[in-house]
C-alpha cells in the first residue's frame, strides 16, 4: 500500500463574500476558519489531525490566507465549496487528493485512516465519506443532521472526499452544478437522471444503487465509504454545533 505522504490535501475554508457568518458575528472572528473552540482557532484542529495522521504538508487551502500557517499553501477559490474545490484541483493539485473542510473540528487520525484506507481499497475514481443515522443518532440524539434516506440506510455527509485520479474531478464538477440541491434529495436525484427521483420517492433506491446511477451518468467509478464514527458527521455550521463540539473536545481532554 502506498504511504500516506503521497496524498495531496485540500482544505476548503471559504465563506460567502459580503455575508457575515452568524458564528463569526457571535464569536468576533474575522473568518470562519479561525472561530475559537476552547481558545484554539477551528482550522488548527484540522491541521493537527492531518499531522497526526501522517499526511505530508504543505496542505492546500482554498478561501483562506495560507500565510496563516507555514503548513499551508495557497489554492484559488470560487463561489461555493464545490466551485472552490474544482478551481483548486484544476489549478494543478497532484492526485490522489483528500478534500476536507476547515469546520471539521472533530476530525482525527482514526477517521482519516478509516476513510482513506477504505477509499483506496474501493479502487474507485471518487469516494465520499458518509455516516449512517444508526451510528449518529444513538450517540447524539439531539443533533440535527440532513439525512439522505435510501431503501437500505439513511446517511449524512462527513466532509471527506477522495479523488484517486483526474476522473474523480468529474464528481466535483457535478457537485458544483448540483450544490444548491444538497439538502433537497429529490432535486439532487433529478440532476442525475429523470428516473432516479421516482425510484427514490418510492423508497426503492439503495445507497449503492444511487452511486451506480451517478457513476454511469458521469462516466466514472464513484463509491460511498461508510465511517462508523458519529463525530465524523459533525461539523460547525451553527451555534448549537459549536456548543456540541466544545463539549466533545472538552470531554476528550478530561
Amino acid at each position: 500500500m502506498k504511504n500516506k505522504s503521497d496524498i495531496s490535501i485540500l482544505i476548503l475554508a471559504g465563506q460567502r463574500e459580503g455575508v457575515i457568518d452568524p458564528l463569526c458575528e457571535m464569536t468576533g472572528a474575522a473568518r470562519k476558519a479561525i472561530i475559537p473552540i476552547l481558545e484554539k482557532p477551528m482550522i488548527n484542529y484540522v491541521l493537527e489531525a492531518l499531522d497526526e495522521y501522517g499526511a505530508a504538508a504543505p496542505y492546500h487551502v482554498s478561501g483562506f490566507d495560507a500565510d496563516y500557517d507555514d503548513r499551508l499553501t495557497q489554492s484559488p477559490s470560487a463561489p461555493g465549496p464545490a466551485g472552490s474545490a474544482a478551481s483548486a484541483i484544476e489549478a494543478g493539485i497532484t492526485y490522489p487528493i483528500l478534500v476536507t473542510t476547515c469546520d471539521h473540528a472533530l476530525l482525527d487520525a482514526d477517521m482519516l485512516e478509516r476513510f482513506v484506507t477504505s477509499a483506496r481499497a474501493a479502487d474507485a475514481d471518487f469516494c465520499v465519506g458518509l455516516a449512517e443515522k444508526t451510528v449518529i443518532q444513538p450517540a447524539y440524539p439531539d443533533v440535527k443532521r440532513t439525512y439522505l434516506k435510501f431503501s437500505d440506510r439513511s446517511v449524512s455527509g462527513c466532509n471527506l472526499f477522495y479523488l484517486a485520479n483526474e476522473k474523480g474531478l468529474e464528481a466535483i464538477r457535478f457537485w458544483k452544478r448540483a450544490q444548491d440541491f444538497r439538502k433537497r434529495p429529490v432535486r439532487l436525484a433529478a440532476s442525475i437522471g429523470p428516473v432516479l427521483p421516482i425510484i427514490y420517492l418510492l423508497g426503492r433506491l439503495s445507497l449503492d444503487g444511487a452511486f451506480k446511477f451517478a457513476s454511469r451518468k458521469l462516466g466514472i467509478n464513484a463509491k460511498p465509504v461508510l465511517i462508523p464514527i458519529a463525530e465524523a458527521a459533525i461539523d460547525v455550521d451553527k451555534p448549537s454545533d459549536l456548543d456540541l463540539v466544545e463539549k466533545i473536545l472538552s470531554s476528550r481532554l478530561s
